[in-house]
C-alpha cells in the first residue's frame, strides 16, 4: 500500500529541484551554439534563420577547428566581418524579463589571430567594447543590469573589419534572485506547480484503482 506520507515528501523534494532549476535556468536559447551539427575538426556556416535562438547576421560555427576547443560543450562561433565587403556582422537575440529584476549576464570569448580583435557587446542597459582577450585562451566577461522592459535584447557586434575574428561561447543570462524572492518562488513559479499538481493527480487515480 502506498504511503500518503511519503508521496507528500517526494512530490515536496520534486518540487525543491523544480523551483532550484527554473530559478538558475539560462534565460539564453542555444548559448552554446550546439544545437547545429558540424563535424568535428570542421567549421560551417548558417543564416541566423536557421541557428536556434539566434537573429541577425550569417553564423560560423567552429567544432574544434584548427585544434581549438569550446570552452563549454564542443561548438563555439566565430564573429567577424563579411568575406567581401568587409561589412561588419552582428548576432542577437531577444528574452522576456521583469521590469525591475537584476539580471546576471556572462560568457567566453577569445582572439582567433591577434590581441587587436575586438567587439561589441550589449545587454539590457549594459554595454561594452571587449578588446583585452588573447590567443591562445578563454576569457570571461560578468556584468549585470536592471530591466526595464518586459524583452530585453543581448547583441555581439564584431568591431574589426577582418575575417578572423572572435571567438564566442556558453552565452548565460540568469535572472539574479534575492533571498526574499528565492523565498517567494514557491508560490509564483507556474511550471513547478503545474508539474506537482499532475504528480498528485497521478496518484490520486492510481490510489483508486487500488481500492
Amino acid at each position: 500500500m502506498i504511503n500518503n506520507n511519503s508521496v507528500t515528501r517526494c512530490l515536496g523534494v520534486l518540487a525543491g529541484f523544480l523551483l532550484a532549476a527554473s530559478a538558475n535556468a539560462n534565460l539564453i536559447v542555444n548559448g552554446g551554439f550546439e544545437d547545429n551539427s558540424v563535424s568535428a575538426g570542421n567549421w560551417a556556416y548558417f543564416s541566423s534563420a536557421n541557428v536556434n535562438g539566434w537573429d541577425g547576421d550569417n553564423i560560423e560555427i567552429w567544432n574544434q577547428h584548427a585544434g581549438i576547443l569550446a570552452a563549454e560543450g564542443k561548438q563555439y562561433v566565430e564573429l567577424n566581418a563579411h568575406p567581401f565587403d568587409g561589412s561588419l556582422f552582428s548576432i542577437h537575440q531577444d528574452f522576456a524579463t521583469v521590469i525591475g529584476q537584476t539580471y546576471d549576464v556572462s560568457f567566453l570569448y577569445r582572439a582567433r589571430i591577434d590581441a587587436n580583435e575586438q567587439f561589441n557587446f550589449s545587454a539590457g542597459s549594459l554595454a561594452a567594447l571587449l578588446d583585452d582577450h588573447v590567443v591562445g585562451s578563454w576569457s570571461q566577461y560578468t556584468g549585470s543590469f536592471v530591466a526595464n522592459s518586459l524583452l530585453s535584447t543581448i547583441t555581439f557586434t564584431t568591431a574589426n573589419t577582418s575575417t578572423a575574428g572572435n571567438f564566442l561561447d556558453n552565452v548565460v543570462v540568469v535572472a539574479d534572485l534575492d533571498p526574499d524572492q528565492q523565498a517567494d518562488l514557491p508560490e509564483s513559479n507556474p511550471l513547478a506547480m503545474l508539474l506537482i499538481g499532475l504528480a498528485g493527480l497521478i496518484f490520486i487515480r492510481r490510489s483508486k484503482a487500488q481500492v
